[in-house]
């Protein structure tokens, strides 16, 4: 399988179109399991019964059960829960912002940074606010499924990458596997984070601009090390900021000359990369 980086505005602003990666007979890594549930997550099946089958074959092509579904209105919150019966790995998947949802803005927007309930440190309080809507959910069916911890995966991408790290301070999985990541909280949170989860992979491709906010005033802070993409795919752990900056430019260059200038592109390379599909290609070649 080759994937093609994605410049489209529908590949940023509407990942749900797109159909699953995985394939049937295929064994996956938990990263790559983390990676694609990621994507899966904006599958609107809360709302469409076409999607809920769409995320119920996708889930089955990777030894899933049915989804749980998470939700909570007043926050506009979604995320999905669900089991493979032959090893017990559970996924949890979080959906990231949607451009047309007033609430998902809102939660973005309230950057003040204030104490966080569900471990040490001080967070980002749009982000605990969402992520504390759904806790009690999430908690009643990993009780109910007596879910080994170890073989939790927890995940998400952009405003989901941060609900699923302030929830993995509280569940401590497995794995906390994220895409597009915005700074979450400071640095004791961070560290409680790191403590709590088994395996961490905070995974940021190339120009994404997303993971440059909240800028590192007040106290914000990223956890590091991280998994940089290159503007080509290629996989740096914790690159030097000398390689990324370089990269950066460059990637800014060749983005102006072979996409910015086409109909239904995004215009800048720092929001192209930010699709959850620019994401996957590293990972599903």
């Amino acid at each position: 399988m080759t994937i093609e980086y994605d410049a489209r505005r529908a590949a940023l602003f509407t990942p749900e179109t797109r159909d699953t990666l995985f394939e049937n007979g295929q064994s996956y890594s938990p990263m790559q399991l983390a990676i694609e549930a990621a994507r899966l997550a904006y599958f609107h099946a809360e709302s469409s019964e076409t999607d809920l089958a769409r995320l119920k074959e996708a889930l089955a092509r990777a030894g899933f059960g049915s989804p749980q579904l998470i939700g909570d209105s007043a926050t506009d919150t979604q995320a999905f829960l669900s089991r493979r019966q032959a090893d017990e790995t559970t996924l949890l998947a979080f959906r990231g912002t949607q451009p047309d949802s007033v609430m998902d803005i809102a939660t973005d927007l309230h950057a003040s940074i204030d104490s966080w309930p569900g471990s040490a440190g001080k967070v980002h309080q749009g982000f605990a606010k969402a992520a504390m809507s759904v806790l009690p959910q999430i908690n009643d069916w990993l009780a109910m499924q007596q879910t080994n911890r170890e073989k939790l995966i927890i995940t998400g991408h952009s405003l989901g990458a941060a609900l699923a790290t302030l929830t993995a301070a509280v569940l401590s999985p497995g794995w906390l596997v994220t895409l597009g990541c915005p700074r979450t909280g400071d640095s004791t949170f961070v560290a409680a984070v790191v403590e709590a989860a088994a395996r961490n992979a905070r995974i940021v491709d190339c120009c994404d601009v997303v993971t440059q906010v909240p800028p590192a005033l007040g106290g914000y802070t990223h956890i590091g090390p991280y998994i940089y993409l290159t503007r080509d795919g290629a996989k740096k752990e914790n690159p030097d900021d000398a390689l990324v900056s370089e990269d950066r430019h460059n990637a800014r260059v060749e983005y102006f000359e072979r996409y910015a200038w086409k109909l239904k592109t995004v215009p800048v390379r720092d929001l192209a990369d930010h699709a959850p599909i620019n994401y996957a290609r590293c990972f599903f070649q």
